[in-house]
């Protein structure tokens, strides 16, 4: 049996960036910074990024630069970027919605966790929706850890993980580029 866990990281792209926003005022972080702090002196088997790329026809400076930062973290070792997609209606009026992000992510983390490729998962969200899934993986005997960004939110998400990991300005002091 190894001396060290096998971690596995689970990123809602979306979540993470509207939390950057709000703890840090900021959104340049240092992807490959971030998850080495996540994973501390276990060992990182692979971070999956889970997002949503906006439409090329709608919204072709943003769509530009979004593949730009795709592009980035697929060049970070043991990175891989999974897109979902956006649902347009009654654009420009109302913003576009993210669908099937979460499901992925849950289903990733039983998946991976059945296989055992993992000890300890890591969620880098505050979305109580996964509290369900993280139970499922605890089932599996294997440890799920939570990464949200302040104490307050998402009760039930906290309740139910192994580990709940504050990110906040101080966690993220030196994980900026």
């Amino acid at each position: 049996m190894p001396d060290f866990d096998k971690v596995n990281i689970y990123i809602d792209g979306s979540n993470l960036y509207h939390t950057l926003r709000s703890v840090a005022r900021r959104r340049d972080v240092d992807f490959g910074k971030l998850t080495a702090k996540l994973v501390g002196n276990r060992k990182l088997v692979r971070a999956y990024y889970n997002n949503a790329p906006v439409d090329q026809a709608r919204e072709p400076e943003l769509y530009k630069n979004q593949q730009k930062f795709f592009e980035a973290l697929r060049g970070i070792d043991y990175f891989e970027v999974i897109l979902g997609r956006l649902i347009y209606r009654n654009w420009p009026d109302e913003r576009p919605y993210e669908k099937g992000i979460d499901i992925k992510i849950a289903t990733d983390m039983l998946v991976h966790g059945h296989r055992s490729n993992y000890d300890v998962a890591i969620l880098v969200s505050g979305d109580t929706d996964f509290a369900d899934a993280i139970q499922a993986v605890k089932d599996l005997r294997l440890h799920v850890e939570v990464a949200l960004p302040d104490l307050s939110s998402s009760k039930r998400l906290r309740e139910v993980a192994d580990r709940v990991v504050l990110i906040n300005g101080d966690f993220l002091s030196d994980c900026w580029r």
